[in-house]
């Protein structure tokens, strides 16, 4: 950084090769594995299976976006948390289960949803990073 000059944040988190395991994280972190989520079906209302357990139920979720917003009703307090695309793993839409690579005690770590964020804005690019950097080791 030069003298004088002030530093800004950048419009979308970087992205970075994770070479080690030949993936771009950015992207498969707020991506959906191929062939797992139909375009045109609204997982809203789905029960969430950790690998240990369920968590809750699906509170949030559309085809256009890249995470689902799962409410862990008491077993949080009441806590709402979001969950990237990537660590869904298998959806089951005869059951309405949508199934997840973490555990109950990854999840209940991971951070807390940020409810002032407009999630369809630019904050939402800037405040997507902090929950990348959580999230890579349980993506694919």
């Amino acid at each position: 950084m030069r003298a004088g000059r002030a530093t800004a944040w950048p419009a979308r988190p970087t992205q970075h090769n994770d070479s080690a395991k030949g993936r771009d994280t950015m992207a498969n972190t707020w991506t959906y594995r191929e062939n797992i989520h139909r375009a045109d079906t609204d997982l809203s209302g789905f029960d969430v299976e950790a690998t240990d357990g369920g968590i809750g139920k699906v509170d949030e979720a559309t085809s256009d976006r890249d995470h689902i917003i799962v409410d862990t009703g008491f077993w949080i307090f009441g806590k709402r948390r979001l969950l990237p695309a990537g660590v869904v793993t298998r959806v089951d839409y005869d059951d309405e289960k949508v199934y997840v690579d973490m555990t109950k005690d990854q999840i209940k770590e991971a951070p807390d949803l940020d409810e002032t964020v407009d999630r369809t804005s630019g904050d939402w690019d800037r405040d997507r990073d902090r929950y990348t950097t959580y999230f890579e080791p349980y993506i694919w």
